[in-house]
């Protein structure tokens, strides 16, 4: 990849000179759900064995995107929502693309990792995606699940309920017990290769108040249904990333958390978004992990 598409000039002098790149907030749009005020609820996404299917409507409103680099260590999991942490993996560039591999090698990682920043007793790893296909695969139809790539949207994985629902899914002989103590999901997202195109973006959940998320369904041809929040717009939502984020460079999203401490962030609302300068790269390369998140009290 040529570097004169991936950098600004002052930023390609800096790198040749071994200087961390300067701070670039991006002008961009963010797509909220567009709600058509007749009081029906958000129409659900439909996942087949192959197939992902959303045709829930958008509305895109303009947005700073505002680059946290040489800032990192100022936002949290439970102030902001959000944190960045620098952890290298085993895993390299295609490794990720075997599944086995991934639980085996991966999801190791991932759970000291969550134990190290939050100091939970202990971690569940329930899923993990990885998305490498193109900008626009969403609309490419049959078999797109099989090319899954960024998602243009702002929402959040779970909402209150549908972390609930995770959660008795995957331990429904212990969920009496574990929905009394405190609980989280937490997805720990990774880029594959530097992200140039298409990166992740997350806001200040203090900026989101309850009343811009809806409750919406996903459904599997099995039954199966999830729940999470999608969003609608709001001029003072304030939206972070990562410039020219690195595989060694973690975000940890949080989806959910069973406390309501007054000022505790208990969701990050997430969306990739387009970058103007990078939009000739190369599709995004990312893996996220998803979690549960126990402690003793």
């Amino acid at each position: 990849m040529a570097t004169t598409v991936i950098t600004t000039p002052t930023q390609e002098v800096a790198l040749n000179r071994g200087e961390k790149p300067q701070r670039r907030d991006v002008s961009s749009f963010i797509n909220y759900y567009r709600d058509p005020g007749d009081g029906s609820p958000p129409m659900p996404v439909r996942i087949s064995d192959k197939t992902v299917k959303n045709e829930r409507p958008t509305i895109s409103k303009p947005a700073i995107i505002k680059d946290i680099t040489g800032q990192e260590d100022t936002y949290t999991l439970d102030k902001y929502g959000f944190q960045f942490c620098r952890r290298p993996t085993f895993l390299h560039g295609s490794d990720f693309h075997d599944s086995g591999l991934v639980q085996a090698k991966y999801y190791p990682e991932a759970k000291q990792l969550l134990k190290d920043v939050t100091g939970a007793h202990r971690i569940h790893i329930f899923d993990h995606k990885v998305r490498i296909g193109p900008s626009n695969w969403h609309k490419l139809g049959e078999g797109n699940r099989t090319t899954r790539g960024p998602l243009f949207r702002a929402h959040v994985d779970q909402s209150y309920a549908g972390a609930e629902l995770v959660l008795r899914r995957h331990f429904p002989d212990e969920a009496d017990d574990l929905v009394k103590r405190r609980y989280q999901i937490i997805n720990i997202w990774r880029p594959i290769k530097t992200v140039y195109k298409d990166p992740l973006t997350v806001a200040d959940a203090r900026s989101v108040p309850e009343s811009d998320l809806l409750a919406a369904s996903i459904l599997y041809p099995r039954g199966d249904r999830d729940e999470t929040w999608t969003m609608l717009p709001n001029g003072a939502h304030q939206w972070y990333f990562k410039n020219r984020q690195q595989p060694d460079e973690v975000l940890l999203v949080k989806c959910f958390d069973s406390a309501t401490l007054p000022g505790l962030a208990r969701r990050a609302p997430h969306s990739a978004f387009e970058d103007p300068d990078m939009a000739d790269c190369g599709h995004r390369e990312s893996i996220e992990t998803r979690a549960l998140v126990f402690y003793d009290d």
